[in-house]
């Protein structure tokens, strides 16, 4: 057999379906939601390709490794298109069927969903795909394939209705902020003087991973992380552990992200290795008080934008509004620091979106000061909030300021 004589599209049902994270009713409850979306913009399939959305409606979450996926939708079907190299995972762990395409032809990725989709009798006129995340040489294929049709982007339709968490959505979000605590713990009794950043970085990763596996034994147990640091390497958010070593007096920055079936959630503290110095003491207290004052404000009917300009004027009373290094807070869910979030529910400048009942928002201020200045490093906290119909509820329990995270030296 030679290989243009090889299968171009496979379905391998291998083995039985895992248990889901979610139930079959909220599944289908967001189905139902895109499925009127796509009446409403008259779209007869859409074709997911993000790992957040092909996540968040198919409950699969893909490992590209530089091959595309997909979860095809239409009003009366769906099916995950997976690579040949997963086998029979893709099938297992999506809510709906699986088909597989092959290495063996150029764009057999294409040519497996248009076929998919003639299969089953459908000759889309409307194409909705994600502007937002869709590689603009791919449009343009998905374009080639289905030349008779528009292609059309439904992307922030779909962000909007990630937006609002249903209860079952909160629950493993409520756990992962506890699991965050934990991480945050046992990075906590970690650290010594002479200690390296990555070595305190796996005690927290291999606690939250255990309570992962303990408390969602059915899900799969992956991208679980810790982003430690001390010294200068505070002065970024998303600085990665390094081998420098802890040191007396050092400011340091304790990031938890316990990773729980595509879904995110974070643990952040600045702490001092010893007692700090006056004016990071004073700085640390600053941006606490920023921290407090955000957690009052968030509340339904208020405004992304409100949060910001309001918490703006904290930081300009001390002279600091230019030493923030991004927005105050962030929608949580489906994300990860290599795939999407719900961009319309940041706590910025720029975004008017309204609270709302089932949104769940961090507030996480952060001023950096640079090195050689008083007070050098970087200070933020973090904690996770559910808005509720009767009010705001604050998952994180980890303690944040100089009164709780002054560590002795």
């Amino acid at each position: 057999m030679s290989i243009t004589e090889l299968e171009r599209l496979k379905l391998i049902p291998n083995g039985e379906k895992e248990r889901q994270t979610f139930s079959a009713a909220e599944m289908r409850r967001r189905l139902s939601g895109l499925r009127k979306l796509m009446a409403d913009e008259g779209v007869d399939v859409v074709l997911l390709t993000s790992y957040h959305n092909v996540k968040y409606y198919s409950d699969f979450l893909y490992t590209s490794f530089g091959r595309p996926y997909a979860y095809v939708v239409t009003q009366d079907e769906q099916f995950t298109v997976s690579a040949n190299i997963d086998a029979g995972m893709p099938w297992r762990r999506t809510f709906g069927d699986n088909v597989v395409y092959t290495d063996w032809h150029r764009d057999n990725y294409i040519w497996v969903i248009r076929e998919s989709l003639r299969s089953r009798g459908i000759s889309p006129s409307r194409v909705g795909v994600e502007d937002d995340s869709v590689p603009l040489q791919m449009r343009q294929k998905f374009e080639a394939a289905f030349s008779d049709a528009v292609v059309t982007d439904v992307s922030q339709g779909l962000m909007r209705q990630r937006m609002i968490k249903s209860a079952e959505e909160i629950d493993v979000i409520r756990q992962g902020a506890r699991i965050g605590d934990l991480g945050g713990e046992a990075i906590r009794e970690a650290i010594s003087e002479g200690v390296q950043e990555f070595e305190v970085a796996l005690a927290g990763t291999n606690a939250m991973v255990r309570e992962i596996a303990r408390t969602f034994p059915h899900t799969e147990i992956r991208d679980t992380w810790v982003w430690f640091q001390s010294g200068i390497n505070t002065d970024g958010a998303h600085n990665w552990p390094t081998t420098r070593r802890v040191r007396r007096g050092d400011i340091l920055s304790l990031n938890c992200f316990p990773m729980t079936s595509g879904y995110y959630t974070a643990l952040e503290r600045t702490m001092f290795y010893g007692e700090p110095d006056k004016r990071s003491l004073e700085l640390w207290e600053i941006n606490v008080e920023v921290h407090r004052a955000g957690l009052e404000l968030i509340k339904p009917g208020v405004t992304c934008s409100e949060i910001a300009h309001t918490l703006n004027e904290i930081y300009l009373r001390h002279d600091l509004l230019g030493h923030r290094t991004f927005g105050y807070g962030h929608s949580f869910g489906v994300l990860s620091h290599y795939y999407g979030r719900e961009a319309g529910l940041e706590l910025r400048e720029d975004i008017d979106t309204v609270l709302q009942p089932g949104m769940v928002v961090s507030m996480e201020p952060m001023i950096m000061m640079p090195e050689g200045q008083p007070g050098a490093g970087g200070y933020r906290e973090h904690d996770i909030l559910v808005i509720h119909e009767d009010g705001i509820e604050n998952i994180t329990k980890f303690p944040f300021g100089p009164e709780h995270n002054i560590l002795q030296a």
